[in-house]
């Protein structure tokens, strides 16, 4: 309560209760109408009253401190005490390393560091005030909102430890955390939402490169040979997702086909990471929050976070969510990326296009999350490291080449199988479900992947900065070239259903990793990039066919005449013709 001590940080930390408005929002991060000023406006006298009753007769010169993106309710607080008549600046918390210099002239002098408090779910973290310590204050007023009232802000190491080792005078005003009226977040779930799942207990990436949205279901036994898959698919109607295939493990010959293709394409994935991340920064928001689209769209994820702090020191949260063909995104993961960050900072990552189908399923689905929960600030468009399908505006490349991760499963993917939707194993309040393949540790390249792109990061930065810079003046609006071809395709070819035709390298792949192919479209020119198309169609006895008209470097088919249980749009069997 107001006037209240606590010895955590020492006998003059002083906490008090505002009386903050109820409903009030406590910025703009969720909309700030006129009504909600005029509260404000008639609030913040008592408030400024009771911080000057708790800073005592003598304040002298005083620090307002706010707390990483709360900067408005403070800074007006600030504003209310100055007309009190207190000596009063003006500052927040921020996750942003910077070098401090104590020399005259040089913007930082001093540096306080101090253990993220507001139990952030990518994870734990420094965090740092500035220009705090050796600043002559004598008074400090941190203001922190609800969630970051925490055990670890009152620790002693914490904030408030650190304000007190420099100023003899600390006041505590906490803010209640705004839920926005009708927000997913608001209101009782089934079950509280779970926090995400990290590495090593699920994963073989480490716990900072990503927080996977999803439930584990490593412990059930979901795989079932093709045959009997999609025996199951297609006598029942049931839904791809509701059970697994059986992992490929590629041949010791194909596993030396995957380290060549590393080898020869890492420094043009580099090239492609640095520039959609940096296409990102520049776009999309300066601290956007990452989320690829599980499981090839997350060492996409991984690489891109990897760029932004080797490049910029900035150390950008990172999740993956499942999307389902004919099911949308998992509602239950954008619940909690709504609840923890601004939907507007969110990016979904995915690895590549092809015909453009998960992007269009992705902004059906955001759109049908917004007409249920309110929360209509996420940007359905994805970005991806390659887009030879002509379909989003932000990419790394817009070639059609070989990404090694497309090689390989789970192996490539943190160990994580593709994700599964049943009812029987994911209630309302789950999120959508994934194993994760201990027993393959000893294939197991996903960070390997990782490193060996990440070590060219140095010798492509140049040419990053030049691409990125001219693509961010160029008209990238997506052309859908690729759609058109495929539609062609499925016409000329007699499959009659787009779902059944996948374009690209990528694409390619998977069809022959993971289903039962017709037949391999190939480019005349493609060279090289196919190398590892031709070693899988002849391991299968798949016939590939070389043309010349085609936009990308290969393209499979797959036809329900010859695949029992070929999933169409809705996720379901397309019945054989």
């Amino acid at each position: 309560g107001e006037g209240g001590r606590s010895g955590a940080v020492g006998s003059d930390l002083v906490t008090v209760d505002l009386a903050w408005p109820p409903g009030l929002p406590d910025g703009g991060r969720h909309g700030f109408t006129p009504e909600h000023r005029a509260v404000l406006e008639e609030a913040l006298p008592g408030m400024a009253t009771r911080l000057r009753r708790a800073l005592g007769d003598t304040p002298g010169r005083t620090l307002v401190l706010g707390f990483e993106e709360l900067m408005y309710a403070p800074l007006r607080l600030a504003l209310a005490l100055e007309h009190l008549g207190i000596d009063v600046r003006f500052s927040t918390t921020t996750r942003s390393p910077v070098l401090a210099v104590d020399d005259p002239g040089y913007a930082i002098r001093t540096r306080l560091a101090f253990p993220a408090h507001d139990t952030p779910g990518d994870g734990p973290g420094e965090r740092y005030a500035y220009n705090v310590a050796g600043a002559g204050f004598d008074s400090v007023v941190a203001v922190v909102d609800s969630v970051g009232d925490t055990p670890a802000l009152h620790a002693p190491d914490g904030l408030l430890a650190g304000l007190a080792a420099h100023i003899p005078h600390v006041v505590l005003a906490v803010v209640p955390s705004y839920v926005p009226e009708g927000a997913p977040m608001s209101g009782p779930l089934p079950e509280p939402l779970p926090e995400p799942l990290r590495g090593p207990a699920f994963s073989s990436y480490a716990p900072d490169e990503v927080g996977w949205l999803l439930k584990d279901l490593s412990g059930v036994e979901l795989e079932a040979p093709t045959e009997e898959r999609e025996e199951a698919i297609q006598s029942g109607g049931a839904h791809y997702a509701e059970s697994l295939p059986v992992e490929y493990q590629p041949s010791p010959q194909y596993q030396q086909l995957f380290r060549a293709a590393l080898d020869a394409s890492a420094e043009r994935i580099a090239r492609a990471v640095g520039v959609v991340t940096e296409t990102v920064l520049a776009e999309r928001s300066p601290r956007p929050v990452l989320v690829s689209l599980a499981r090839a769209g997350t060492p996409v994820g991984v690489l891109m976070r990897r760029w932004a702090r080797h490049r910029h020191g900035l150390d950008l949260p990172h999740y993956a969510v499942s999307i389902v063909r004919g099911r949308g995104i998992d509602p239950n993961a954008l619940r909690w990326l709504a609840a923890h960050h601004d939907p507007a900072d969110v990016v979904f990552v995915d690895g590549w296009t092809g015909k453009g189908a998960i992007t269009r399923e992705l902004a059906a689905a955001i759109r049908e999350f917004a007409d249920s929960s309110g929360v209509d600030r996420f940007d359905p468009e994805i970005a991806v490291l390659a887009d030879p399908g002509s379909c989003v505006r932000t990419y790394g490349t817009r070639e059609d080449f070989l990404i090694p991760s497309a090689c390989l499963n789970s192996t490539v993917s943190g160990l994580i199988s593709r994700t599964v939707l049943r009812a029987d194993l994911i209630g309302p309040g789950d999120f959508h479900g994934a194993k994760f393949y201990r027993e393959l540790a000893a294939a197991d390249v996903s960070v390997d992947f990782l490193d060996a792109v990440s070590a060219r990061f140095d010798e492509v930065a140049a040419d990053v900065d030049r691409e990125a810079k001219a693509l961010q003046g160029a008209d990238r609006s997506p052309t859908w070239e690729g759609w058109a071809a495929v539609e062609r395709i499925s016409e000329e070819y007699g499959i009659h259903d787009v779902n059944l035709v996948k374009p690209g390298v990528g694409e390619t792949t998977r069809v022959l990793l993971r289903r039962v192919p017709w037949k391999i479209l190939a480019h005349r020119g493609a060279g090289a990039d196919l190398d590892h198309v031709r070693l899988l169609a002849e391991q299968r006895g798949v016939p590939v066919e070389w043309v010349d008209d085609l936009p990308y470097s290969c393209v499979g088919l797959i036809h329900p005449q010859y695949t029992r249980g070929a999933t169409g749009a809705d996720g379901k069997a397309v019945a054989s013709r």
